[in-house]
């Protein structure tokens, strides 16, 4: 019977893989590559677009995200029907979505860009919250924002062509929630 030998080799991410050679098959961990991959992918800084939808105020209302990297690979696409919220909920629970799912990828820096005015002055400090359930929200943001080294909040305009593409995403969870209704 063949002998199995185990090396086990540090990388630049300070973990150690283990590599089994065994009748001259390399046979590396997947969980050793995939934390190393985690690892790399925790020192990027991202970029976050968001945007609520809502039919009517309140109305019907979905949430859309997209995360990337700051040089434009795209890392993770999202939609989902969220139920009845005003626009202003609606654009709230979708960064609130991006951010949790962001806090997974990295800690470093998230960029988010949204195409709502309000909630970016709001996040920023320039105006008050003064409605109760957006304050609610507003909190769960600024408790997102500990998981990270920065955040920054900016308003984009709706032509933009990363919030033109979470807008069609909000809207086609919403197209595919009114199908069904």
């Amino acid at each position: 019977m063949p002998k199995e030998k185990l090396f086990s080799y540090p990388t630049r991410a300070h973990l150690v893989i283990n590599i089994k050679y065994f009748q001259n098959i390399v046979v590396v961990s997947i969980d050793d590559l995939l934390q190393l991959q985690r690892e790399s992918v925790l020192k990027l800084r991202f970029k976050v677009y968001s945007d609520g939808a809502s039919r009517g105020n309140p109305g019907i209302s979905a949430i859309a995200f997209m995360i990337m990297t700051e040089e434009g690979r795209l890392l993770k696409r999202y939609s989902k029907y969220v139920g009845v919220r005003t626009s202003n909920q609606a654009q709230y629970e979708a960064l609130i979505s991006a951010l949790e799912s962001a806090s997974k990828l990295t800690d470093q820096e998230v960029t988010c860009c949204m195409d709502s005015e309000l909630v970016v002055k709001q996040l920023n400090g320039e105006y008050q919250v003064r409605n109760p359930k957006l304050k609610t929200l507003w909190v769960k943001v600024q408790e997102l924002k500990q998981k990270f080294q920065r955040v920054t909040f900016n308003s984009v305009p709706r032509t933009d062509t990363h919030i033109k593409q979470v807008d069609r995403l909000a809207n086609q969870a919403l197209d595919r929630v009114k199908k069904n209704l």
